[in-house]
């Protein structure tokens, strides 16, 4: 498993990725990110781990910050009902990583692919995107090709939502 910063950056430089990083203080919600967000256009991704009920099935939602999101028809969606936010023992156990700094980057911790990889329809077309390397101190920005790379070495599929 990928447990720091450092493991990310070095599996990230091993397998040919290009990205940018930009340290800041430690942030928690999308508001406080804002205030540290590197200064080139990129989506700020809000993250979010899910389940359903019996918490067999797992998620992970990507969206913009900005956007509010409605676990109801989330769910309606992802073919789940009753979706809530995963265990924060799931979280740990299948991205690696805590409340906080969940991240896209986290699927490489999901070797089982047992997390469902969803992205806003609406985002999906930007050229970058902005996402933590397993710490809410930093900020990655890639390139939506370099995410597909990404995507595609770690074996997520992407399944898009509106």
């Amino acid at each position: 498993m990928i447990e720091t910063e450092q493991q990310m950056l070095d599996f990230l430089d091993q397998n040919g990725f290009d990205y940018q990083r930009m340290s800041h203080p430690a942030v928690f919600t999308c508001a406080e990110a804002a205030l540290h967000r590197p200064d080139v256009p990129a989506v700020s991704t809000k993250n979010l781990f899910l389940s359903d009920k019996k918490g067999r099935r797992f998620f992970l939602a990507v969206t913009a910050c900005e956007k509010q999101v409605d676990l109801e028809r989330l769910g309606e969606q992802f073919d789940c009902p009753k979706l809530r936010f995963g265990s924060e023992t799931k979280l740990q156990a299948l991205l690696g990583v805590t409340r906080g700094s969940v991240t896209m980057l986290g699927l490489v911790n999901d070797t089982e692919c047992q997390v469902e990889l969803w992205i806003d329809a609406e985002i999906w077309p930007a050229a970058h995107f902005l996402c933590h390397p397993l710490v809410n101190t930093a900020t990655l920005v890639f390139s939506k090709p370099t995410l597909e790379k990404f995507f595609t070495l770690t074996q997520h599929a992407i399944h898009l939502f509106d």
